[in-house]
């Protein structure tokens, strides 16, 4: 299913759908950000997905990332609750999708990069490179909270 991102444009659907969505801030010890290419709409992004019934919201945040990228982690604080209005999804099913996403804070513990059916690429990015790779503004705003590393999760 492939997807669209709007950010504050006037033509953009009208949104039919809210729902509870995560993204993972992974940082290795190398303090390299885990980031992968979208098969969704081919940008770079923090691994992440929405929450299924029956999980917890640390337990979607985990599944998420092994999922994703082979690499399992432990949530261990929040980055911040990102909810903008302007910022809509369409989805090629029909669903326009309001924002409302959880970014925490998750430390990897074990496994192997891998490539899933939701990516084309996943990889370590050294902070230094980040700013060249081709995202959407959300996710760099998320990436920037990230590593301004606040005690105080953004609320937004």
């Amino acid at each position: 299913m492939s997807r669209t991102d709007y950010f504050n444009d006037p033509s953009a659907p009208k949104a039919n759908s809210i729902v509870p969505a995560v993204t993972a801030f992974v940082v290795n010890d190398a303090d390299e950000i885990l980031l992968e290419r979208r098969s969704d709409n081919g940008r770079w992004g923090m691994p992440g997905g929405v929450q299924e019934i029956g999980e917890d919201i640390a337990g979607t945040v985990a599944r998420e990332v092994l999922e994703e990228t082979g690499i399992s982690v432990e949530v261990v604080g929040l980055v911040g609750i990102f909810t903008d209005p302007g910022h809509v999804i369409a989805f090629s099913d029909g669903e326009v999708r309001q924002e409302f996403s959880l970014c925490f804070r998750a430390r990897p513990i074990s496994g192997e990069i891998k490539v899933s059916s939701e990516s084309f690429e996943v990889r370590w990015v050294p902070r230094a490179e980040v700013d060249s790779l081709d995202m959407s503004p959300t996710t760099r705003l998320r990436l920037e909270e990230g590593y301004r590393g606040s005690p105080i999760p953004r609320i937004s």
